[in-house]
């Protein structure tokens, strides 16, 4: 887990480890271990924009998958472009080189925001994650990019929509955790951008919707 400490993946963490999955969560900050241990993590500094590949690679190695939801969360364009642009790729990479394959990576809906007044620093914001999602379903891993909608603090109900195109709409960042757990252990899933919103199935049924899209056969 990159980006164990934010407001997903430290969510995503305590899942895993709730479930009997042992998480590694990868933070940025010394002052995010505690959160990440909390989480039931085994925490592992690590600096996305100075770290070395090599670093990462030996983090990474023994993991069944990799999943992505690291964030510059509005610190600024550069940093923007480090982290969910250069830091992503360089995590792609070390995936690849510590042999794991299977990667999930937490992208946005295109529409997000859309319909407000948006800031040169939001349209970077955008443009760096729809290149992120170029850079993952280029890589030749076993990718799964997954675009939330808008995303809240309230509590989850484990209900979403999902599909390989849904409506925007917002979605507890509860949801958007049992989602992603519920992704990284559906091999079926696979190489396939997928969107959730808040909706009326549970996390399993609707992973199972796209899978159903993803096999279906043409008349």
């Amino acid at each position: 887990m990159i980006g164990a400490a934010g407001g997903v993946g430290s969510r995503l963490c305590r899942i895993l480890t709730e479930r009997g999955d042992e998480a590694v969560g990868v933070f940025r900050r010394a002052e995010q271990a505690e959160i990440v241990s909390g989480a039931g993590a085994a925490g592992h500094q690590f600096d996305l924009v100075d770290g070395s590949d090599d670093d990462l690679e030996e983090i990474l190695e023994g993991c069944d998958a990799v999943v992505f939801t690291a964030g510059a969360h509005g610190t600024g364009e550069d940093q923007t472009t480090l982290i969910d642009g250069k830091g992503l790729e360089k995590a792609l990479r070390a995936a690849q080189e510590a042999k794991v394959y299977r990667v999930v990576v937490v992208s946005a809906m295109p529409e997000a925001a859309r319909g407000r007044e948006t800031t040169p620093s939001f349209e970077h914001y955008m443009r760096t994650k729809k290149r992120g999602d170029i850079i993952a379903t280029t890589s030749g891993l076993d990718w799964v990019v997954v675009r939330p909608g808008r995303l809240t603090n309230d509590d989850g109900n484990g209900r979403v929509t999902a599909g390989l195109a849904v409506e925007y709409g917002e979605i507890p960042r509860d949801d958007v955790a049992l989602f992603l757990a519920e992704v990284v252990r559906t091999p079926e899933l696979s190489r396939a951008i997928v969107e959730v919103t808040r909706g009326p199935e549970t996390v399993q049924e609707a992973v199972g919707t796209v899978v159903e899209l993803l096999n279906q056969e043409l008349p």
